[in-house]
């Protein structure tokens, strides 16, 4: 089966049953999810649509909705195919969406420019295209937490703070194993920079979408160039098949780095040799919070997710939590600023924009500790946010490290660069008209 042909069939059903559902209530606010739940790509997809249909679903069921008002929820699958997933926001655009949240690098690209003209938001949480972090350049897209660029510049930093120091990386080689998409190449630009001025060497092993499974030749190579660090950017039945062939190769597991993406069956993927195995990440593991045990007291136990219980809590279900966390908080935050209860998605945009989640909103929402504090702005519609390490010890993910600030006077200048050569290369980019909102 063709890459684009990933979850055709249930797709088109998702349409055309899209198509058939009644004019959506006065008092309802319309979020649709576009989610993967079949193909090589489910393994990662299917968790984080659970989590984000269920924390949306237990706001629904304990608080009747946000501010009083019902969200009605609907799941597009795109088989994380673009141009699935283009079909699924062209399908639900008509209904007045308050937010799109395309779940894929390659979906998000296209996406961006229609999102002004049709003035729906756009959240690709810490994917898609690093420079929409710039607000004031692209106002409609959001992609908080932290960037992909960000998230490069935190593990070449942990790396060299294990070396005693970046300067101490020079004359060493990083491999970078990635996925052959949008997705895979969006951080290299930077990863080649930092190599150049701080003097270590890149090798790329790209691993395309009908090759996930079977890496092989990729290992192969690494087994020849000997890389003194491997970093990878793995999506899907990628990220397990890496860790398993890391291990029969022999690659020392402990200089094994990824992406905040690989999940725990990824990491059991590889046995008991997978143990040392490190990635980054920004929110708990567990299901110990109030809003979460909510949501198994009003969703899971009777019968309204289709998680299995023993993975709510587990690292990508509790991504997908973080998720609709920050759509809800763009909605009522959206609330708050324009006094209305049915907010649009121009509404939201300025919620977005807005978003404080300060310890002690944590609190309120029965997330105390689940992540760190996050505030949005008119020009930053990132935050970029640090990041910590963590490492598979066998059976669970345990914490390993402080915050790891992102290298900004790196980041910074590149990205304010490539957000202005975007602009510049699409002739007739739309400049900012909206005057920026103070926080309410």
């Amino acid at each position: 089966m063709s890459f684009r042909k990933f979850g055709l069939g249930l797709a088109v059903a998702t349409l055309l049953a899209g198509t058939a559902l009644p004019a959506l209530a006065q008092d309802s606010v319309y979020v649709p999810l576009f989610t993967y739940r079949t193909g090589p790509f489910a393994g990662s997809g299917t968790p984080i649509a659970d989590g984000m249909h269920d924390y949306l679903r237990m706001l629904n069921e304990r608080d009747g909705g946000i501010g009083g008002v019902k969200l009605v929820l609907e799941e597009c699958e795109t088989g994380y195919d673009t141009k699935k997933g283009v079909e699924c926001y062209e399908s639900v655009k008509g209904k007045n969406p308050v937010i799109v949240n395309p779940w894929s690098t390659g979906i998000t690209l296209p996406l961006i420019p229609r999102a002004s003209v049709d003035k729906i938001p756009i959240l690709s949480m810490a994917y898609g295209l690093s420079a929409s972090a710039r607000g004031d350049i692209f106002p409609w897209v959001f992609n908080p937490p932290a960037t992909y660029w960000d998230g490069m510049s935190m593990i070449v930093k942990y790396i060299g703070e294990k070396e005693g120091g970046l300067e101490k990386l020079k004359g060493k080689k990083i491999g970078f194993l990635h996925l052959d998409a949008a997705f895979g190449k969006e951080p290299i630009p930077l990863l080649q920079e930092m190599a150049k001025d701080i003097g270590f060497e890149v090798a790329l092993y790209p691993v395309a979408a009908q090759d996930m499974q079977n890496q092989s030749s990729q290992w192969l190579s690494v087994r020849r160039d000997r890389p003194d660090y491997m970093i990878m950017w793995g999506w899907g039945s990628m990220n397990g098949a890496a860790v398993k062939e890391a291990v029969r190769s022999g690659y020392p597991m402990d200089k094994f780095y990824s992406i905040w993406w690989p999940g725990e069956d990824d990491a059991r993927a590889g046995g008991a040799g997978a143990k040392g195995f490190k990635m980054l990440n920004w929110h708990a593991v567990g299901a110990n919070f109030p809003a979460i045990q909510d949501i198994q007291k009003h969703v899971v136990d009777k019968g309204l997710s289709k998680a299995p219980k023993d993975k709510v809590g587990e690292l990508l279900y509790n991504r997908g939590i973080y998720n609709s966390l920050l759509i809800a908080e763009g909605i009522a935050t959206a609330q708050k600023i324009t006094g209305k209860k049915v907010v649009t998605g121009e509404d939201v945009r300025r919620g977005m924009e807005n978003i404080k989640l300060d310890p002690a909103r944590l609190k309120a929402l029965g997330l105390e500790g689940f992540t760190d504090q996050l505030v949005l702005s008119c020009s930053d519609h990132n935050g970029h946010r640090a990041a910590f390490m963590q490492e598979w010890d066998g059976t669970k993910w345990v914490k390993i490290s402080n915050p790891i600030e992102p290298m900004t006077d790196r980041v910074r200048g590149q990205l304010e660069a490539a957000a202005k050569d975007y602009a510049e290369k699409n002739a007739g980019w739309p400049k900012r008209t909206e005057a920026c909102d103070k926080a309410s």
